[in-house]
């Protein structure tokens, strides 16, 4: 992994923590619905789906199809895990967000954001 890919954007993480999250059923869908719920984020299929493919190119997740279904019109559904490198990203991230949080004693509402 090149220096650059080393750092997570929000959106990346986020994908990447509800992937962690949903294990064996992490689809487009369900990605995209876990993500509604959770950070109340609306995320279009295409959006998540080039998230999804820029993640897999940096290693960080892998994809495989599932069978094929008559609900789905024969189409068959890509699931995606996270690995091991993904796992040290999300991490990397959650290490550098903590440390730079540490000795910040103001409350999130007031002057600082305005």
């Amino acid at each position: 992994m090149n220096e650059k890919e080393k750092y997570l954007g929000e959106f990346e993480q986020m994908v990447l923590l509800a992937i962690a999250r949903l294990k064996q059923d992490a689809y487009g869908a369900t990605i995209r619905q876990l993500l509604a719920e959770t950070i109340q984020r609306d995320v279009s299929i295409g959006a998540l789906y080039t998230t999804l493919d820029r993640l897999e190119k940096k290693g960080l997740l892998t994809s495989m199809l599932g069978e094929s279904t008559s609900e789905r019109g024969g189409r068959a559904k890509k699931y995606f895990n996270v690995t091991a490198d993904g796992l040290q990203a999300l991490k990397r991230s959650k290490d550098a967000l903590t440390n730079l949080w540490q000795g910040l004693s103001f409350q999130l509402k007031g002057d600082f954001f305005g």
